[in-house]
């Protein structure tokens, strides 16, 4: 037989890669976000599901007295309390997660489904919560905000003097501004054409633009709707009075503040269910905790005319 008869081959790509165990990632969530809002609030337990915030009724109406070494009598006076306080009750963000046992058994090498898909399901959850803290329109900040703390832009897009209007109702030791990342592009933008660039500061080892020593915190759960979205000035944690977020204690399966998942069983169709609950509100303790910048246009952009000596 000649040698033209011999058909000669040789180890294609892809059976060689039948053989080949290549490095893999574990799955890639595009959605997840650093929940920097998660991270800055104080969180404060709350007992049976339910948080009542008391408050003084009228707080102008104590009254004391500056002694003038005279014989004057002294104020009497007594601290009166709302007969009505607002209780917070706890939002719960559920889901049942299914995974075959099939699955699980056969394709858990190098990384395991269920941990991945229970890591996956989590994170939606925090996305979720973070929205809910911002937006719900029980307990959400956006809704609670007080009528004497909401302002409106001077001309659309977000100056310093916009967000000086914004310290001037949250004076009392505020902690950060909350912002959609195309509310801070803007701001920066109208920070430069007035040549005041903001400085900079290193928090959770990333850096934030500031204005007035207070840092600018992005969240994409702002809303932006026809170009228009909403600044939010915060003053955080119990003891100052501010913004705090409540979470449900000692849960059955808990994996980490108010979240907990639990394994409901194995159906006949050798389906594994998982449940997974986040427990959580959020209360501004007292009005001038928190403000809002309304009407920001985010689309504004300028000319730049370079002079040259």
């Amino acid at each position: 037989m000649s040698d033209s008869s011999h058909v000669h081959s040789a180890l294609g790509d892809h059976a060689a890669r039948q053989l080949a165990n290549a490095t893999k990632t574990v799955p890639q969530l595009s959605t997840i976000t650093p929940r920097w809002l998660v991270h800055l609030l104080q969180w404060v337990p709350v007992e049976a599901g339910i948080f009542r915030l008391n408050k003084v009724s009228n707080p102008t109406s104590v009254e004391v007295a500056c002694s003038q070494r005279d014989e004057a009598a002294l104020p009497k006076t007594f601290v009166d309390y709302e007969e009505q306080p607002r209780e917070y009750f706890l939002n719960a963000v559920t889901t049942v997660l299914d995974v075959h046992t099939r699955v699980s058994d056969l394709y858990s090498s190098p990384h395991d489904q269920i941990r991945e898909q229970l890591r996956l399901t989590i994170e939606t959850i925090k996305e979720r919560q973070e929205s809910e803290l911002i937006n719900n329109p029980d307990y959400g900040l956006l809704a609670n905000v007080a009528d004497a703390q909401r302002l409106s832009t001077l001309n659309g897009a977000p100056t310093p003097d916009d967000l000086d209007e914004l310290i001037t109702r949250v004076w009392k030791a505020p902690g950060f501004f909350l912002a959609h990342p195309l509310a801070i592009a803007a701001f920066g933008r109208e920070c430069t054409r007035r040549g005041v660039p903001p400085a900079t500061v290193s928090l959770f080892g990333c850096q934030f633009i500031t204005w007035r020593g207070l840092p600018l915190i992005p969240s994409d759960k702002i809303p932006v709707v026809d170009g228009r979205t909403q600044i939010l000035l915060l003053r955080t944690g119990e003891s100052r009075q501010g913004v705090i977020g409540l979470y449900q204690p000692g849960l059955t399966g808990e994996q980490s503040p108010g979240l907990s998942v639990r394994f409901m069983g194995i159906d006949r169709a050798a389906i594994a269910s998982y449940l997974i609950s986040l427990y959580c509100s959020l209360a501004i303790l007292t009005d001038d905790a928190v403000a809002v910048l309304e009407d920001v246009e985010v689309g504004k952009f300028h000319e730049y005319a370079h002079t040259y000596q």
